[in-house]
């Protein structure tokens, strides 16, 4: 039988899935489809779409809504208030259930306190995303972005210590002053 916790104010639909360690803390909404792993924490007055797959060790902190489309893999970090969005045109009059675009959080990758990412986009492995961003395109894994509309300010170690690159043997190569990780980069594709 599954060991997590749901705050008493929280509503779980019948048929959500919420795995091992899980917090659910209060005013949340997790509706039933839902697919969250093991070891998450969902902060206050977070929702949880129909179909959402969460996966293990996810931070979604308070006031986040994860809407349909939303794939979020191990290790991500939703900051407070972010905002996902489902439909690029919407109007209230016209129903686009049917035009829900889908929206990747790869491995790792930290979304800052109040960023929006509009749907469609995929944000790479160990991606971080500034504070209040608004990210229009993918991004690539371990790039550091910020600004509206976001760009590529820099790189980030999976530790989440800036990178530095210098030229080097196989194209630039950077090692994490923190934890000492090694990288390479070619362009816009950064490697470890």
């Amino acid at each position: 039988m599954p060991d997590f916790f749901v705050h008493e104010s929280s509503c779980v639909d019948e048929g959500a899935s919420i795995g091992n360690g899980t917090r659910v803390w209060h005013f949340c909404h997790i509706s039933a489809g839902a697919r969250i792993g093991e070891n998450c924490n969902l902060g206050q007055n977070v929702f949880i779409a129909d179909g959402v797959l969460i996966g293990n060790n996810v931070k979604i902190q308070n006031n986040v809504s994860v809407y349909k489309g939303v794939t979020i893999e191990d290790d991500a970090f939703l900051g407070p208030s972010m905002v996902f969005t489902n439909v690029n045109n919407p109007r209230s009059h016209v129903s686009r259930k049917d035009e829900y675009q889908s929206t990747l959080v790869r491995k790792g990758a930290t979304i800052g306190a109040n960023a929006t990412v509009l749907c469609g986009v995929t944000l790479g492995k160990y991606a971080f995303i500034g504070a209040g961003a608004v990210i229009t395109r993918d991004i690539p894994d371990h790039a550091l972005v910020y600004g509206n509309p976001a760009s590529v300010r820099g790189w980030m170690c999976q530790c989440g210590e800036r990178l530095h690159f210098h030229a080097g043997q196989q194209g630039e190569e950077a090692s994490c002053e923190r934890c000492g990780s090694h990288y390479t980069k070619q362009g816009d594709l950064v490697t470890g």
